[in-house]
């Protein structure tokens, strides 16, 4: 490769590490109101009804947002409840839950979770203007909106009685596994029917982990049928052509029917709220805005968000009536804690609901997502580190795979043996590349050799691959977990940023582009390709290293290792003494019977 070429790389390389900053700038979004723009994505056939659902949620939100901002204007009372693992701030605000703070977690991972303060703790449904399990509905369903809260000998209870006779009462059972048990329970005691809206239960707001977090690609929202579940995230309400290009955002997802919970999700915790006693007639989600950070605060941190934003899910149930003196009683389970698969699939297994979900391991990848979990907890058991872990995992995988790629090394060298005689075939028929391709074909039947050996490995080990990125998105297990230099598995391995540019100097991608670059010219080229396309293969590893700099550094840890056991591999087998039949001579058939061959005396 020339230095023209050199460049050219450089440029490009260049250019790839700004095009996230410079996207933004060049193409701004342009968002627009939300009565234009209720984008409904509903599976349903009946338009009208999903019609009218859209413009019903409209209609209320609407509606909520202008009650809520008198709320605002209100002190809002608190009662704060903890158990083991959560500390419960509740509002008077609708009777919702207004935070989670998650006793076993930091918002900001540094040395691991061994360093875990009261004030440094992962809060969900942070800095959101509305209380999870708060009632968007028509103000008159509940007044004011405050509700008067008491602690109960399980919990809480919220209570708001009106002066037409309606009481309106919250129960929430505080449970252990990060579970709320609760009740809504709407009583008419005014001696004559009361016509129910539709209601929205408030789900909750995905949310930004801390202020330093900018990872809104991992927010989103998850919704559950009973048979599948949508999930609904940044690039769907970016809307971008072609996955990049700017386009019109989306404000507002009306999912499907029948829905049994649905979820709302930032990289590695959830809320979930599931209806234990009936199931909801839609799930909406929209895109809201967060406070904006201070002045001061934007002076004192560059990287905080100026202009935070999150995802706000609710559960909707259609309008009933209320015969006199009856009560409306639903009843849900709250989730707030981790996306941490055991735990979500016991209690998925416990209520029939499937909630292990959440993680998005479904799908032909999500399989093997599923399986490297598991066997990276299972050996983290034995008391071995997740780093660690990850390496042994990737040598277990190495020797499963041993003899084919062994088998696979054997027959490269084997065509490198042949190399000189496949030349001479081109040489001589570089004037016909058809006639060419036939005759090194037939060629490297001949002699028992297959162009595509060195390649099947690899497209073997290609669901592993992804089955890592797949689980190393959400994998809360590698939260904070150090591994030589690397303080957190779970996020780039920065050591430190370059100042000016602020450019970060992340050391195992970087290692991994280098055993890919040693492996590529370990490999002989296949003799199919022409000389270009061998460059651009030998040179392929550094895209490699611009699609991960900034990903998770287990994933690099785990490339890393298995280029390097391959490395190994390929030169254990390169000093074995491998026996190669001295390889036939090409030559043309002879007249005779169809597929017949006559020797040469």
């Amino acid at each position: 490769m020339d230095r023209k070429s050199y460049l050219i790389l450089f440029i490009s390389f260049l250019i790839f590490l700004a095009w996230n900053v410079m996207l933004p700038k060049m193409f701004p979004p342009q968002p627009l109101p939300l009565k234009t723009n209720a984008v409904a994505y509903a599976s349903s056939t009946n338009l009208s009804a999903r019609s009218n659902v859209t413009e019903t949620s409209a209609v209320t939100q609407l509606r909520a947002d202008n009650r809520l901002r008198v709320l605002e204007k209100q002190p809002e009372k608190l009662l704060v409840l903890e158990t083991e693992n959560v500390r419960y701030t509740f509002s008077s605000l609708s009777g919702g839950i207004k935070e989670f703070d998650l006793k076993k977690y930091p918002e900001v991972v540094g040395q691991g979770k061994k360093s875990v303060l009261a004030t440094n703790l992962a809060t969900l449904n942070t800095k959101a203007s509305l209380p999870v399990f708060a009632l968007l509905s028509p103000a008159g369903l509940e007044g004011d909106g405050q509700f008067t809260l008491a602690k109960t000998t399980t919990g809480v209870r919220a209570e708001k009685r009106l002066t037409n006779g309606v009481t309106f009462i919250k129960e929430y059972h505080l449970s252990t596994n990060y579970l709320i048990e609760t009740t809504a329970r709407i009583e008419n005691n005014t001696g004559k029917p009361l016509a129910i809206p539709a209601t929205e239960w408030n789900v909750g707001t995905a949310t930004p982990l801390g202020d330093m977090d900018k990872n809104t690609m991992m927010l989103g929202i998850i919704a559950y049928n009973g048979a599948k579940a949508e999930y609904i995230g940044d690039g769907w309400f970016a809307n971008r052509t072609l996955g990049c290009l700017p386009g019109t955002p989306r404000t507002e997802y009306v999912s499907g029917t029948n829905m049994a919970w649905a979820a709302v999700h930032n990289q590695f915790f959830t809320v979930a709220l599931i209806s234990t006693n009936e199931p909801a007639l839609r799930v909406l989600a929209r895109k809201v805005d967060l406070p904006a950070p201070t002045s001061a605060e934007l002076a004192d941190n560059s990287r905080l968000v100026a202009k935070p934003y999150g995802y706000q899910a609710s559960m909707v149930f259609p309008e009933t009536i209320l015969p006199a003196n009856q009560a409306l009683e639903k009843r849900f389970t709250i989730y707030a804690g981790p996306k941490e698969y055991n735990s979500l699939a016991r209690i998925g297994v416990a209520m029939k609901n499937d909630l292990d979900l959440i993680m998005d391991y479904s799908g032909f990848f999500g399989f093997f997502a599923k399986l490297l979990l598991i066997s990276m907890n299972g050996l983290h058991a034995l008391n071995l580190g997740y780093g660690w872990a990850i390496i042994v995992i990737t040598v277990l995988i190495k020797l499963l795979f041993w003899p084919l790629t062994n088998a696979s090394t054997r027959s490269m060298k084997r065509m490198a043996a042949l190399q000189p005689q496949m030349n001479e075939i081109k040489e001589k028929y570089k004037d016909d590349p058809k006639k060419m391709n036939q005759k090194t074909m037939e060629f490297m039947k001949e002699n028992k050799v297959n162009p595509a050996s060195g390649c099947f490995p690899m497209l073997l080990q290609i669901p592993v691959f992804f089955g890592f990125y797949k689980m190393l998105q959400s994998a809360i297990e590698l939260r904070g977990a150090s591994f030589l230099w690397v303080k957190d598995l779970s996020v780039a391995d920065t050591i430190f940023t370059i100042p000016g540019i602020a450019f970060p100097v992340n050391p195992l991608p970087l290692f991994m582009g280098v055993t890919m670059l040693w492996q590529a010219r370990m490999t002989p080229p296949s003799p199919s390709m022409d000389p270009m396309q061998q460059k651009i293969m030998k040179y392929m590893p550094l895209m490699f290293i611009l699609f991960l700099y900034n990903y998770s550094a287990g994933l690099s840890l785990y490339w890393t290792v298995q280029n390097l056991l391959t490395i190994a591999q390929m030169k254990l087998t390169k000093n074995q003494d491998v026996t190669i039949e001295p390889p036939r001579k090409h030559r043309a058939p002879t007249p005779g019977a169809f597929g017949s061959r006559k020797s040469k005396p």
